[in-house]
């Protein structure tokens, strides 16, 4: 078992241009914030993982490892990894970590989750994103690729399921909702008349196709950083404060699985009434299998929902109803915080905010905070057992954890 030990998240609300910060700035920050938060000292640290998309494209930067050497002197020596799986970019520097201590290579890891997006226009950005999909090949047509992919998936569930926006909507309020009780989340202090959340095409105007703004996550900048350790490490590190080991949370299960890159590959390969991505499911029952627990013992979930119809098809994939059923979940507030299983309390994407590389490592945090009770004003009451589901490009990269106590 990898043990968590605790980290830290930025204010996904900031803009560090500006600010005058670069990535180096909001690197050191969130290694040094994650080291006080935990009371660890750099020479605790055995190695460092970097979840990051589009550094270079941004910001031109790559080898972000490096960035570590500028943290603390200590730090000088400390074997470093970068690694990329756009979205997921953050779910598969864990995993990648997770790994080196369950090999006994090392005993403990510092992974951190980086981008900056907002020191480019927005139309640059959603250029920038688009290295996601198969370049050259898809979506040309398109202003905005990602907004016009996700327009592809909501056609794919109401042909084959049927869709009302009002269900989408549903989902993009239970989010600025639960955001506002969340003091990192971009959105927290956003407030929207009732008209927004309808396909008013004034106070909700349509972006690409079946995709408007309430739909949309936002391009921001942000940081995420989280300490995981071996048991033997993750003991030291109990005793010496006096804490119980049961009561630090371990990565119990994980599920990986990739699917090919273009958008309609995916499609086509799904069956009619089945999972529109059997890959995304197959990652979620993966990682429940691995820690030997069912739906029924998931507390809470931490999803991707880079748009609303994203978090409708997290739903069904995620066992909480039938393929295309997942309205029956938002009406009856099944997904709500007191529901039969919160989705994304901190807020997710749409609410908390997507950093792109940053968010596998902020799930993984909240996921923490809800299953160490550290949550504040978004924790789900007696959560012991989170899930996390995070995908990269239109589900190529799938990643899901389980985590708990």
């Amino acid at each position: 078992m990898v043990y968590i030990l605790g980290g830290w998240q930025s204010d996904f609300s900031a803009n560090w241009s500006r600010q005058d910060w670069g990535l180096a700035d909001a690197f050191s920050e969130a290694v040094a914030q994650g080291l006080a938060a935990t009371d660890l000292a750099p020479s605790d640290i055995d190695t460092g993982h970097v979840g990051n998309f589009a550094g270079e494209l941004f910001a031109g930067q790559g080898l972000l490892g490096g960035f570590f050497g500028l943290v603390h002197p200590e730090f000088d020596g400390l074997p470093t990894m970068r690694h990329e799986a756009a979205c997921a970019s953050g779910s598969v520097a864990v995993l990648a970590a997770a790994a080196e201590i369950e090999a006994g290579r090392y005993g403990l890891s510092c992974v951190v989750g980086i981008e900056q997006m907002r020191n480019v226009p927005g139309q640059t950005a959603a250029e920038h994103l688009g290295a996601a999909a198969w370049a050259g090949h898809e979506h040309q047509d398109a202003r905005f690729l990602w907004p016009a992919a996700f327009s592809d998936l909501a056609e794919a569930y109401d042909r084959r399921f049927g869709l009302r926006y009002e269900h989408l909507m549903a989902i993009s309020e239970n989010n600025f909702a639960n955001a506002r009780r969340n003091p990192n989340a971009q959105t927290r202090d956003w407030r929207f008349p009732p008209e927004a959340f309808t396909a008013d095409d004034v106070a909700n105007p349509v972006v690409e196709g079946r995709t408007r703004k309430q739909d949309c996550g936002q391009v921001i900048d942000g940081t995420a950083v989280i300490f995981l350790a071996s048991p033997e490490r993750a003991k030291a590190y109990a005793d010496a404060r006096g804490i119980p080991l049961e009561s630090l949370p371990r990565i119990k299960g994980w599920g990986h699985r990739s699917a090919p890159i273009p958008l309609d590959r995916k499609l086509a390969k799904s069956v009619e009434g089945g999972h529109v991505f059997p890959q995304v499911r197959r990652a979620v029952d993966d990682a429940r299998a691995r820690a030997g627990v069912s739906l029924a013992d998931i507390d809470a979930v931490e999803t991707h929902d880079c748009f609303a119809v994203t978090e409708y098809m997290a739903i069904d994939h995620l066992g909480l109803t039938a393929p295309g059923e997942a309205w029956k979940a938002i009406e009856a507030g099944d997904i709500a915080l007191g529901g039969k299983l919160p989705i994304n309390p901190s807020g997710g994407l749409i609410g908390a905010g997507h950093p792109v590389g940053a968010t596998g490592v902020r799930m993984v945090l909240d996921a923490f905070k809800q299953t160490t009770g550290a949550a504040g004003d978004y924790q789900v009451d007696g959560a012991r057992t989170v899930q996390t589901l995070n995908i990269g490009g239109s589900t190529t990269t799938t990643v899901s954890l389980v985590i708990g106590t």
